[in-house]
């Protein structure tokens, strides 16, 4: 694990000067497997020497004891020499198969980890046959009295009596202090967790009782940071639609104000990699979701780039619910809905509008205090 954070983080390694401290704590780890491997080897060798000189004393009792009987007259040398043949033969084969024991004690263990991850049932099956399929979605959701923690931390509580409405087609800003819950809020309506009390509602339907394949069809999701695969702009842009043709990824590629930087390239739309979340935003496009789910699309760009994606954005989320988590509160200001999120629950709502007219409210503070920092 050190050294493949090492390997993965080498610049910042490098930056600090930190080489000599993670070959120090590389070598300290070490230690404890080198006591171990040493015993092991220890004892390895102490069992192969006891086993040597069982296998050989073995054959020299045998040949003593043929030859006492050949100078009896018990036996003929010839038999005594095919007895010898015999029990050393069966000996080494029954040596042999003993030595096999440690790898075929390794193996049924690696095969029983194996099917004990193929027998464990998920609690979220995506593929569930008895849930109900999603056609369409209006887009409205509610999350009614949530109670969530993280499996991980399950003693930390993120929401307490959480509720939240977003009607169809409007859209909803998150904003408050890093770690109130923000993203949280994103990854329960996409359902990667289930919250531990309450329901999260999808055009009125416990979408636990949703399939939820077919209700991610119905989802976009751009996340803070996005990830791209190890492909084209082209496929990289396609992944948002099965079967999208290349004049509907360049449509897409349009909307979201990528196509310009993206013909400018060499190598155009086969160009490898690219700008994450402006990629990401046209991946979102072409799905054409009736939910769209933005977790700080913007916050790794420059002024100039976020503004023309957020023209791109407002585009988008026309006609769509929207969920949007921000901590730059001006680029929410011409949302439907404000909700500003403290201590896991939302403690004032309102559009920027209201919530500006409100100067010791939660959300100016927050504005207040961007400012003063800028």
């Amino acid at each position: 694990m050190i050294a493949g954070e090492g390997v993965s983080n080498i610049r910042t390694v490098a930056a600090f000067n930190a080489q000599d401290k993670i070959l120090s704590l590389f070598c300290h780890e070490l230690r404890i497997p080198q006591l171990h491997s040493l015993k092991r080897s220890q004892i390895s060798g102490l069992l192969f020497g006891l086993s040597q000189l069982a296998l050989y004393a073995s054959e020299a009792l045998i040949l003593w004891y043929g030859s006492h009987l050949v100078s009896r007259g018990v036996s003929t040398f010839s038999k005594v020499i095919k007895v010898f043949v015999v029990l050393v033969v069966t000996a080494n084969s029954v040596a042999e198969t003993v030595s096999l024991a440690p790898e075929i004690i390794r193996g049924g263990e690696a095969v029983g980890s194996v099917f004990s991850i193929l027998d464990r049932s998920t609690r979220i099956d995506p593929d569930d046959s008895e849930a109900e399929v999603v056609e369409s979605v209006r887009g409205e959701i509610e999350l009614r009295h949530v109670d969530f923690s993280y499996p991980t931390r399950p003693d930390v509580a993120v929401f307490t009596d959480f509720s939240l409405r977003i009607r169809a087609g409007q859209s909803q800003a998150l904003v408050g202090a890093s770690g109130c819950g923000k993203s949280s809020v994103i990854a329960l309506i996409e359902r990667f967790y289930d919250p531990s009390a309450g329901k999260v509602m999808i055009d009125g339907k416990d979408i636990r009782r949703l399939n939820l394949k077919s209700l991610r069809q119905k989802i976009g999701l751009v996340q803070q940071e996005p990830a791209l695969f190890a492909t084209s702009i082209f496929d990289n842009i396609a992944y948002g639609k099965e079967g999208a043709t290349e004049a509907e990824v360049i449509e897409a590629a349009r909307a979201a104000n990528v196509h310009g930087f993206v013909s400018g390239l060499p190598d155009g739309y086969r160009t490898p990699g690219g700008q994450k979340q402006r990629i990401a935003i046209a991946r979102a496009v072409l799905k054409n979701p009736a939910i769209l789910l933005l977790d700080e699309a913007t916050s790794a760009l420059d002024a100039e780039s976020e503004c023309v994606l957020q023209e791109a954005l407002e585009r988008l989320m026309r006609g769509r619910t929207t969920v949007l988590v921000a901590h730059r509160l001006s680029t929410i200001r011409g949302v439907d809905c404000i909700g500003v999120v403290q201590d896991g629950r939302i403690v004032e709502q309102g559009s920027h509008g209201e919530l500006v007219s409100r100067p010791e409210g939660a959300y100016s503070r927050l504005l207040q205090l961007q400012h003063h920092h800028i």
